[in-house]
C-alpha cells in the first residue's frame, strides 16, 4: 500500500496559486530556448547516451538559470546596486553554458570534450565584450558546472550495459540468417525506414514485413504472429517501446519468442535488455539466445486486461503527452516534449483518485514494471526485468506549494525525505475514481481508463531474444 501524506483542504487555494505563478515564471525562461535547442539535437540521434545527456543538459540548464535568478533576486533585495566594475554576481550565460557542457560530459565524454573548444570561446567573447565582467563569467561557470554534478546525487550517469535479466535462460529457436524469422517493421517508428534496409542485411532469410503509414499495426501483428504459429519460428518486431509493446502482448498472447529491434525515439525496453542495436538483437537471433521477463498489467473492473513492459502513469502524464504530440509535427519529437512538460507542469492540475482504498491528490503516479534505478524522480533503467515487483512513485498534490516544495528538493537532493514525493515496490495495487480522470499512459502511449484498475504482474510471461554471454 502506498502512504501518502494527506494534507488539509481549506485555506489551500491562495499558496496553490502562488505556487503556480512561481512554476510559470521559471517555465517561462527565454533564456533555456537556445540550449533546448541543442538539446534537441542531441536528443534526435540514434545514440542512447547522447539522448541521456540530452536530458541530463536540459535540466542542468534550467536549474542553473534558476539558481542565477534567485541570487540575483536576492541581491537585488538586499544589497544596494553594485558599482560598476564590482559586480560579483555570476553570469547567466556562463552558467548555461557550464551546466550544459558539464552534464553532457557526463552522460557521453566524447560529446563533452567536443563541446569543450566551443563553450569556451563563447564564454570568452563574452567576458571580452563587456556583457559581464571577467568575475562574473568565472562564477557563472562555477555554478553552472557545480549544478550539473549536483544533479549526479539524485540521479547516476548510467553507462549503457545489459541488465541482469540479459543472460540466456530460456529456450528459443536459433535462427541462421535470420530463417524463420517473421519481423515486423513500423514505418511511423523513429528511423524504422533505414532499419528495415539494415535489417536484410543483418538477416537476409528473415521475412520482413513493412507495415506502411496509415495501416493497421495491429493487423499486421495479428497475421504475423499467426504465420509463425503455422510455420514455427519466432516473431520480430522494429520499432520504439510503443510497437514492442503490441508485438509483446500478441507473443505473450501466443507463446512465441519475440526478436525486438530498436528503431524508435525510445527504446527503454531493448535498452534494459541490453540490445543497443539491431546488430545485437539479430546476434542474439542467429546464436538462439534468449530469457523470460516479467510483465506489468492492466485489469478493469469488467476483467479485460492488458500489458505494459515499461511504465504506467497517471496525472500530468496524459496531458504530457497529448501536449508533446501537439506539437512535434512543427517543432520534432523533443523540443515539442520539452515544452510540453513546461506547459503541462505549470498549467495543469492534480488528479482525484483512490489508492488502495484511500483517497488521494495526485501530481503523478507511475508505475514500472519491475524496479527501476535510480531513486528519486527520474527513474531511467532497471537491472532486473523479472523481479516480480512494480516501482510506484507519486507526487502528491495536496501540500501547500507542492510544485515549488518538489522542484526545491529535486534541487537539493532531499527528494526521498520530502513529503511531496513517496516511493513503493508493490506487487498490486487497485486504483479506483479513474472516470474522473479519464486516460492513463503505458509505455508512452494514451488509452481511456476504466473506473477501477488493478496493476500487478505477469511473472516471467515473454520470452525474448537476449544478447549472448560476453
Amino acid at each position: 500500500m502506498i502512504g501518502i501524506a494527506a494534507g488539509t483542504q481549506s485555506g489551500m487555494r491562495h499558496p496553490r496559486a502562488l505556487d503556480a505563478r512561481l512554476f510559470s515564471r521559471v517555465a517561462s525562461s527565454h533564456t533555456l530556448l537556445p540550449w533546448l535547442a541543442g538539446a534537441a539535437v542531441m536528443g534526435l540521434s540514434s545514440n542512447r547516451s547522447a539522448r541521456r545527456a540530452a536530458l541530463r543538459a536540459t535540466g542542468s540548464l534550467a536549474l542553473a538559470s534558476t539558481a542565477v535568478g534567485i541570487a540575483a533576486k536576492s541581491a537585488s533585495g538586499h544589497r544596494l546596486p553594485p558599482r560598476p566594475g564590482t559586480r560579483t554576481l555570476p553570469a547567466g550565460h556562463a552558467a548555461a553554458v557550464a551546466a550544459f557542457a558539464t552534464a553532457v560530459a557526463l552522460e557521453s565524454p566524447k560529446l563533452g570534450t567536443a563541446l569543450i573548444p566551443l563553450t569556451t570561446a563563447a564564454t570568452v567573447l563574452r567576458a571580452r565584450t563587456g556583457t559581464s565582467s571577467p568575475g562574473e563569467v568565472l562564477a557563472g561557470a562555477a555554478l553552472g558546472a557545480g549544478v550539473a554534478a549536483a544533479t549526479c546525487r539524485w540521479w547516476p550517469p548510467h553507462r549503457d550495459a545489459p541488465a541482469d535479466t540479459a543472460r540466456p535462460n530460456e529456450p528459443v529457436p536459433a535462427l541462421p540468417a535470420g530463417l524463420g524469422l517473421i519481423a515486423v517493421v513500423n514505418s511511423d517508428a523513429g528511423g524504422a525506414t533505414p532499419a528495415e534496409a539494415e535489417l536484410r542485411t543483418l538477416l537476409p532469410m528473415a521475412d520482413i514485413r513493412l507495415c506502411e503509414s496509415g495501416v493497421d499495426l495491429h493487423l499486421v501483428l495479428d497475421q504475423a504472429a499467426k504465420d509463425v504459429l503455422a510455420h514455427g519460428g519466432a516473431l520480430g518486431v522494429v520499432g520504439g517501446d510503443g510497437t514492442v509493446n503490441a508485438a509483446a502482448v500478441r507473443a505473450t498472447e501466443s507463446g512465441l519468442p519475440l526478436a525486438v529491434f530498436p528503431a524508435g525515439t525510445l527504446n527503454h525496453f531493448a535498452a534494459d535488455l541490453g540490445l543497443a542495436t539491431l546488430k545485437s538483437t539479430a546476434d542474439a537471433v542467429e546464436a538462439g539466445c534468449g530469457g523470460a521477463v516479467d510483465l506489468g498489467r492492466v485489469t478493469s473492473a469488467d476483467g479485460v486486461g492488458t500489458y505494459f513492459l515499461n511504465t504506467f502513469s497517471i496525472g500530468v502524464y496524459p496531458e504530457l503527452v497529448r501536449a508533446r504530440e501537439a506539437r512535434e509535427r512543427r517543432l520534432g519529437k523533443w523540443p515539442a516534449l520539452c515544452i510540453g512538460l513546461l506547459r503541462v507542469l505549470a498549467d495543469g492540475t492534480p488528479s482525484q483518485v483512490t489508492v488502495d482504498g484511500r483517497h488521494r491528490r495526485l501530481w503523478l503516479l507511475f508505475a514500472g514494471n519491475s524496479r527501476y534505478d535510480p531513486p528519486g524522480f527520474a527513474p531511467s533503467y532497471r537491472r532486473s526485468l523479472n523481479d516480480g515487483l512494480l516501482d510506484i512513485r507519486t507526487v502528491d498534490g495536496n501540500h501547500p506549494f507542492a510544485r515549488t516544495r518538489l522542484v526545491t528538493a529535486f534541487l537539493t537532493g532531499t527528494l526521498a525525505r520530502s513529503r511531496v514525493y513517496q516511493a513503493a515496490t508493490v506487487t498490486r495495487l487497485r486504483i479506483d475514481g479513474m472516470s474522473q480522470e479519464e486516460d492513463y499512459t503505458r509505455d508512452g502511449e494514451v488509452s481511456p481508463a476504466a473506473d477501477a484498475l488493478l496493476l500487478d504482474k505477469a511473472a516471467r510471461a515473454l520470452t525474448v531474444y537476449l544478447p549472448p554471454p560476453q
